[in-house]
């Protein structure tokens, strides 16, 4: 099952909006198939290991990181081709999310009367797959808010100012973070303050771009700033503006996509209503790399489901901007963390932890 998990992580960035998948066969202590889930190759990750092994396949073992899907889709039940395939034991890490499967896959293996063993390694699967048991069960993406501070709690030396704080092994961390996202949401106070381009440099292979969206109540983007002048079709503006069409039709002219939603009561864009079209657009996967301002209006929304915190050993002192603007009202009702994880990154370290769970984890991890 470790090797299965190792070849489903090789599938993000590649299988969206499928969830990552990788499967092995094994028969008498030799593994004679394996392989992971690409959406362009159509084959599920059972399927790719099914070829290899040919005929072969009759008694054989198959681990599994997900369930077998029982439904026809893009392609054929996986179920089929295990049970054509005389394949005599399925051990399988979790369940699948999906309500055209949830647990029927393993239903039907079982009628085959093919041994099943189920929840080994569960914990990690459900890791791998948080963002698409998120999309599929509610129609929204999962949320992780990304931010580096110092050690106490500080992410820029003052408004508008950009501070550089984590160190290299942490840079390239928020890169694969990038990577594993579908989009990247930001907030015009970082547009206006650092002009960044918010793209992914990890250098590994995606099929589709990712989504560098903009929350801009007032539609102030600049036309030179660095997102307009690269937006290909891969940048969305939410705002609630409903003057100034000419300036929208300047950034749509220049591949900026502008849309527009309803307005909270202080004027700002709605970040519910955000997720939700982002949803229908499925991306499963935010990445919230933003200021004190959308950082505090995304968690007083009850939106971010995850937290990476990445804290370098510094001392800021007075004056400094905090993580999250909010209201002194929030701290009284403010939800824990759960499920923490401790990651070494260099002379930094993170924090990871939960706000909302989409799957059963128990315990708190430690890695270095």
């Amino acid at each position: 099952m470790d090797r299965a998990l190792e070849l489903a992580r090789q599938s993000v960035g590649l299988a969206h909006p499928n969830p990552h998948v990788g499967a092995v066969l094994v028969k008498n202590g030799r593994v004679i198939g394996q392989g992971f889930h690409i959406y362009d190759d159509l084959g599920h990750a059972e399927i790719v290991a099914l070829r290899q092994a040919r005929a072969n396949a009759q008694a054989a073992t198959l681990y599994v990181t997900l369930e077998p899907c029982c439904h026809s889709g893009r392609t054929g039940p996986c179920t089929e081709a295990i049970i054509e395939a005389g394949v005599k034991r399925v051990v399988a890490a979790m369940p699948d999310p999906n309500p055209a499967v949830a647990g029927k896959g393993l239903t039907a293996l079982r009628k085959a009367r093919i041994q099943i063993t189920a929840g080994v390694e569960e914990d990690e699967a459900q890791r791998l797959n948080e963002d698409f048991t998120r999309w599929i069960t509610s129609g929204v993406p999962f949320v992780t808010l990304k931010a580096a501070l110092t050690l106490d709690g500080q992410i820029a030396m003052r408004p508008r100012a950009e501070t550089p704080i984590t160190g290299e092994v942490a840079h390239a961390e928020v890169q694969r973070m990038r990577h594993a996202a579908d989009a990247l949401l930001t907030g015009i106070g970082t547009v206006l303050a650092d002009d960044p381009l918010l793209t992914d440099r990890s250098g590994l292979p995606r099929r589709r771009k990712l989504l560098r969206a903009v929350v801009d109540s007032r539609l102030r983007i600049p036309l030179k700033s660095q997102l307009v002048q690269s937006a290909d079709g891969d940048v969305v503006v939410f705002t609630t503006h409903a003057g100034g069409p000419a300036k929208a039709r300047l950034l749509e002219k220049r591949g900026v996509e502008v849309v527009r939603t309803p307005a909270t009561r202080g004027a700002h864009v709605d970040l519910r209503k955000v997720l939700s079209e982002l949803g229908k657009r499925q991306v499963l996967n935010v990445l919230l790399e933003a200021g004190a301002e959308l950082n505090g209006a995304a968690l007083e929304a009850g939106i971010v489901d995850k937290m990476m915190l990445f804290y370098a050993p510094k001392i800021m002192g007075t004056g400094g901007v905090p993580m999250a603007d909010m209201s002194p009202n929030w701290f009284p009702k403010s939800p824990s963390l759960s499920n923490l994880t401790l990651h070494g990154f260099g002379a930094d370290f993170a924090v990871e932890g939960y706000f909302h769970d989409v799957y059963r984890h128990n315990g708190t991890r430690r890695k270095s």
